[in-house]
């Protein structure tokens, strides 16, 4: 069986440093897992990622230490079992807004009859097409479900959807949320501020792991002193944006172009 170790870090309490991955090409992600980071975001929600290109990217970085995890498009059951097939371990939903939501989740990433999963390992990756000994007895353990709560809806209902069984961390994310509390752009904004801080002791409260993105050094080593487990540090569309930004505006004389208070 392969063991979720992004799971199993969790678990134990070990910080994770992410980067998040929206470039949608395999050589890329391999660059970014070779860098060393604990974990890999790769995104199918803004990304212009389909179901092959995720699967390019998690044979990219398998034999290296990082490992992935998948933000779908939307939470529906009959991607995730798409996704899940594909040998996605780790799952990132974004806009999760009430409990039962993510309890429909949990089923969505369980075999039968703990969830609705649908059976067909021997098409799976996931199962090694089904030369993995005993897959369908062990896969719902290594099953690693993350919610993301992004508008005012989620954080208000935070406290049940943290305490749904099978849930094993909440996300906050800040681009949206700062939209939603009518601070768009501006996730630095003390009210975002002390809604995130907030969010994050109650996620911990609650048993579970908390996580954000945030590529503002002082913000992303705050949340990690709060207790936040895993952290993603930064995009890799933006590292590349910025290294090629400063490299034209070295040998042209120019001045770098300001990049505001995004959380990118």
């Amino acid at each position: 069986m392969i063991i979720n170790t992004f799971k199993q870090r969790l678990r134990s309490g070990q910080a994770q440093i992410g980067l998040w991955l929206g470039l949608a090409n395999p050589y890329c992600a391999e660059l970014a897992a070779n860098a060393g980071f604990d974990w890999l975001l790769i995104d199918g929600e803004h990304a212009p990622n389909d179901l092959r290109s995720l699967l390019g990217q998690l044979q990219a970085v398998a034999p290296y230490a990082s490992q992935p995890v998948i933000r779908p498009v939307i939470g529906d059951t009959a991607l995730i079992k798409q996704v899940l097939d594909i040998g996605v371990q780790t799952l990132l939903v974004p806009m999760v807004e009430s409990a039962e939501q993510a309890r429909e989740l949990v089923r969505a990433t369980r075999y039968p009859p703990f969830g609705v999963r649908g059976v067909g390992s021997a098409l799976a990756r996931a199962s090694r097409w089904n030369t993995v000994p005993g897959y369908l007895d062990q896969a719902d353990e290594q099953m690693c479900l993350l919610v993301q709560i992004e508008n005012r809806e989620g954080l208000a209902n935070l406290d049940a959807i943290a305490a749904v069984e099978g849930v094993d961390g909440v996300f906050i994310g800040p681009a949206d949320l700062s939209a939603a509390m009518g601070h768009r752009g501006n996730p630095g904004h003390p009210e975002v501020q002390a809604a995130i801080e907030d969010a994050i002791a109650r996620i911990q409260r609650a048993g579970k792991a908390a996580g954000i993105l945030s590529a503002d050094e002082k913000l992303a080593r705050r949340y990690l002193e709060l207790g936040a487990a895993f952290v993603a540090v930064g995009v890799d569309t933006t590292v590349l944006m910025r290294g090629l930004q400063g490299l034209a505006a070295t040998f042209k004389n120019t001045p770098l172009p300001t990049s505001g208070s995004s959380v990118y």
